[in-house]
C-alpha cells in the first residue's frame, strides 16, 4: 500500500486568503466504511506545507496506516489568534477541521482527532488540544517551545550568526505574542491552560525533546512535563539523542504516530460515548 499526497486550496474567511494545506491519505485510505482517524500536525517557525514532507519519511510511516495526516502551514505566524488579530487559531478550528471532515472520510470526533507539531507548532498543539478538548483526544508535540509566551528579549541571540537558525527575532516574536504581559502571552500561558477545567477530559498528551537541544528549550519541556504530571494529566514524556532539528524529529516521528493511533483507539467513538453508562 502507497499513501498519497493531497494538495488543496481552501478559501479563509477568517484570513482574507486562500490557504494551501496538504492532506496524506495513509496506504489503508477508504472513501467509504468506518471513518478515519486525522492527525493535524504543525510545522516549526518559517516552514509550510510541505515541511514535513521534505524533512521526515511521513509518507513512508503511513504506507500501512489507515490515519489521515493533514499538514496546514502559517509561516512565520503560530496557529494562534496572535496580538496582530491574524486568527489562525479561530482558522484551523473553524475552517480547516470542518473542511476536512466534509471532503473526506473521517471519524469527526475527539476519538478521531489528534493535533501535533515541531517546536513553535508542537507548544501550539499543545495549547489547542487544552484549549479545545472537546475536539481532540490526543496531542503529540516534539520539542515544543512551550514557553514563547514568556519570553523577554532574545535568549537565541548568540546563534544569529548560523544562516541555518531559525528562531524568532525580537520583533518577530513580538509581532505574534505582543509585549510580555500581553493579553495574547495570558491567553496562552501553558502553565494556565495546563491548569484549567473543563467539561471533556483533556486530552491524551506525548512529549519528547532532543538531549543536545538548546538548553533553554530542554528545561522548559522538563518544566511542562513536571506541571502536567503535578496536575495529573495522561502523559508519556521522552527524551531522545538528537537537537533541535529535523533529524531528532525524524527519527522520533513513528514513536509519536504509534502514541497518537493506539490512544486515539481506546477512545470512545460518538456511538459508543452515547451509550456509556451514567
Amino acid at each position: 500500500m502507497t499513501a498519497h499526497v493531497l494538495t488543496l486550496r481552501l478559501p479563509s474567511p477568517l484570513l482574507g486568503r486562500d490557504k494551501g494545506v496538504n492532506v496524506v491519505l495513509p496506504g489503508a485510505y477508504s472513501a467509504h466504511g468506518a471513518g478515519h482517524r486525522v492527525l493535524y500536525l504543525l510545522h516549526g517557525y518559517g516552514g509550510n506545507k510541505d515541511t514535513w514532507l521534505v524533512n521526515t519519511r511521513l509518507v513512508d510511516h503511513l504506507a500501512e496506516s489507515g490515519t489521515i495526516v493533514v499538514l496546514p502551514q502559517s509561516g512565520r505566524r503560530w496557529f494562534v489568534n496572535d496580538h496582530a488579530g491574524l486568527r489562525y487559531e479561530d482558522h484551523l478550528i473553524h475552517e480547516l477541521v470542518p473542511a476536512i471532515d466534509e471532503r473526506f472520510n473521517t471519524l469527526p470526533t475527539r476519538a478521531g482527532r489528534a493535533v501535533g507539531g515541531f517546536s513553535m507548532g508542537g507548544a501550539t498543539a499543545l495549547f489547542l488540544g487544552l484549549r479545545h478538548p472537546a475536539l481532540f483526544g490526543a496531542v503529540a508535540s516534539h520539542a515544543g517551545a512551550f514557553e514563547a509566551p514568556h519570553r523577554i528579549g532574545d535568549p537565541y541571540a548568540t546563534f544569529r550568526g548560523d544562516p541555518g537558525f531559525a528562531m524568532p527575532t525580537v520583533e518577530a516574536h513580538e509581532r505574534v505574542w505582543g509585549p510580555p504581559g500581553s493579553r495574547t502571552r495570558r491567553r496562552y500561558d501553558p502553565y494556565r491552560l495546563i491548569g484549567l477545567d473543563g467539561a471533556s477530559p483533556p486530552p491524551a498528551l506525548y512529549l519528547d525533546v532532543g538531549t543536545e537541544d538548546h538548553g533553554r528549550m530542554l528545561a522548559m519541556n522538563r518544566r511542562v512535563r513536571d506541571a502536567l504530571y503535578q496536575r495529573g494529566h495522561d502523559l508519556e514524556y521522552h527524551e531522545r539523542p538528537g537537537g533541535h532539528d529535523w533529524q531528532f524529529v525524524d527519527r522520533a516521528l513513528p514513536a509519536s504516530l504509534e502514541f497518537v493511533e493506539r490512544r486515539l483507539a481506546g477512545l470512545p467513538s460518538q456511538e459508543e460515548a452515547a451509550h456509556e453508562p451514567v
